[in-house]
């Protein structure tokens, strides 16, 4: 059936990437020590261990430089304490795919709608959905009942219950909750949840279970400072609740104090970051993290986002992005993400991503002379004097925001002057963000000279070339991890040159502009001046941030706490 508007009755729901691991071989099972197949660690050895891990991770952060020095440090420790641990996690028998049966039965059972589709295996995309009837384009074909969700309120109700209300990072961090309700589900054998869970990858694509020298390969890329703080955060947050659960008295009734492995939360983890969601509370006041299970078994592709909560009827609701023959993979759209954060959160490289920028930090030094008046126009123009920016893969590769912080830190002193205190300077201030409305011919030569430069420098410093990483990618025994790294190394150069050859060829044009003494555009003469004849100074805050990505043009921070998100 058509599906009806869905604005005014559904949130919109972004969707995380579930990894595109196929399902694997089961690890083995519990060992009980007295089987002489693994040496018995004493619980005070393993605890020396995880103190030393959690010092390790709390200390402050490394000089730069120093960061891969540190990881190697990290991940030694952590190596020593999986290796006392092995045998000792929780897995199920046999593979993934045997409990996909399962999986639709329960969902079906508890109200979901299990018609229109099945699980198949889409070789290099992992598992997926495949339509087994036409769905139209906008159809809503998936809905998700409340009670299959894994919730922060569930946790909550759970056997966590008691830790939850007492620990604040759990309280702090809906994610850390989440994967503390999985793995205390996965160790109940009646919990409601068992289908979903015992259907989830057993290993995942996430940098967590890179091997060192397929991290190693990410070196020089912009994405490997966020790999090695996930590895810490993650190593820093396991060492912290290993210690919880042995000696907190509200962690007594976990089913996690006999055994709970580095490689337990490191897949817990990876199962939240992978498929973590937000919906609305049963009362639609707050907005939580939950896990939706059959929908998280969608693909990413370019589009639109088609998933919202209906809390009139209490679930989650998919339409349709496109027309889907019958046979045909259902795929959804996961938002706009870069391939870095693919990659990091992800576990994949999306190769037609429309999306992919690489992030880009500037500011107005301090010392500069006009450092002042440049901070008071960006700052009416709402945008910070030191932030990340994004260099985008499509054209143009700045944004409105990018290229008002560019057109203010190349002003003159007297093109300041006119934006403060000049006729019309509010107006003037609304047009820093519009290609239209040039500051002056030389302003956007110096800009555009600047970010062809700044592209170039940062090319240069990495230690492979474009055509190196193409010949690489050739090499038939390349490991699926060290392929995406490669893959991802890749797409940022080419985002960095073709920054780097617009910028050029921008150049060009407006120093051919200056050349033919061509008049400059007036915003006060154009026909968008005529339109918005209303109050430009309401509506100046925002005209320039609602055209960017939230994670853009965000004010630095450094600061580095336990309670960060993994």
């Amino acid at each position: 059936r058509s599906y009806p508007k869905i604005e005014n009755k559904l949130i919109n729901i972004k969707f995380v990437h579930p990894s595109s691991t196929m399902g694997k071989k089961s690890r083995v099972k519990i060992q009980k020590s007295s089987s002489g197949a693994s040496t018995v660690v004493s619980p005070k050895e393993m605890m020396n261990l995880i103190s030393e891990l959690l010092q390790k991770c709390s200390s402050a952060a490394p000089s730069a430089g120093k960061e891969w020095e540190e990881y190697i440090q990290i991940r030694g420790l952590v190596d020593k304490i999986r290796k006392k641990q092995k045998g000792m996690s929780v897995v199920f028998d046999g593979s993934r795919k045997d409990y996909f049966p399962d999986l639709l039965s329960w969902a079906q059972e508890s109200g979901a709608s299990c018609d229109s589709f099945t699980v198949a295996n889409f070789g290099t995309e992992g598992y997926g959905l495949r339509a087994t009837r036409d769905i139209k384009a906008e159809e809503l074909f998936l809905w998700i009942p409340r009670k299959m969700l894994m919730t922060v309120e569930s946790a909550q109700n759970s056997v966590l219950g008691p830790l939850y209300s007492q620990d604040r990072i759990l309280q702090a961090m809906g994610n850390v909750t989440l994967a503390f309700h999985l793995l205390c589900e996965r160790a109940d054998p009646a919990s409601p949840w068992l289908p979903y869970i015992r259907s989830l990858p057993q290993e995942y694509d996430t940098p967590l279970f890179y091997q060192q020298e397929e991290v190693q390969v990410l070196l020089g890329t912009q994405a490997v400072q966020d790999v090695l703080s996930q590895y810490k955060n993650t190593a820093r947050q396991y060492a912290y609740f290993y210690k919880l659960v042995q000696t907190h008295p509200a962690a007594s009734q976990l089913p996690l104090k006999d055994s709970f492995t580095f490689d337990d939360y490191r897949w817990a983890v990876s199962s939240v970051m992978t498929r973590q969601n937000q919906i609305p509370t049963e009362d639609g006041s707050r907005i939580i993290l939950a896990l939706i299970p059959l929908w998280d078994m969608c693909n990413h592709t370019n589009g639109l986002i088609t998933t919202g909560y209906n809390l009139e009827d209490d679930r989650c609701e998919c339409v349709a992005l496109q027309d889907y023959k019958e046979n045909e993979q259902i795929y959804i759209f996961y938002g706009t993400r870069s391939n870095a954060e693919f990659v990091i959160h992800n576990g994949f490289f999306f190769q037609d991503n429309a999306h992919d920028r690489v992030k880009i930090k500037l500011g107005v030094s301090k010392s500069e002379r006009l450092y002042a008046m440049k901070a008071e126009v960006l700052a009416r123009a709402g945008i910070p004097a030191s932030c990340i920016f994004a260099l985008h893969s499509n054209e143009p590769p700045i944004s409105a925001q990018l290229l008002a912080f560019l057109r203010v830190f190349c002003m003159t002193e007297g093109e300041l002057k006119d934006y403060l205190l000049g006729d019309g300077a509010v107006n003037k201030i609304v047009t820093l963000g519009n290609s239209e409305f040039p500051v002056s011919w030389e302003n956007e030569i110096k800009l555009w000279t600047f970010l062809e430069t700044r592209a170039a420098l940062l090319l240069k410093t990495y230690k492979t070339t474009s055509q190196e990483d193409c010949t690489m990618l050739e090499k038939p025994d390349l490991s699926l991890h060290s392929r995406v790294a490669i893959q991802l190394r890749l797409a940022e150069k080419q985002i960095l040159e073709t920054a780097s050859a617009s910028g050029r060829a921008k150049r060009l044009h407006f120093e051919k502009k200056l050349e033919d003494g061509a008049p400059l555009p007036r915003y006060e003469e154009s026909d968008i001046a005529l339109l918005e004849n209303t109050d430009v100074d309401a509506k100046l805050p925002i005209i320039l941030r609602k055209l960017e990505e939230v994670e853009e043009g965000q004010e630095l921070q450094v600061e580095e706490h336990i309670t960060e998100v993994f």
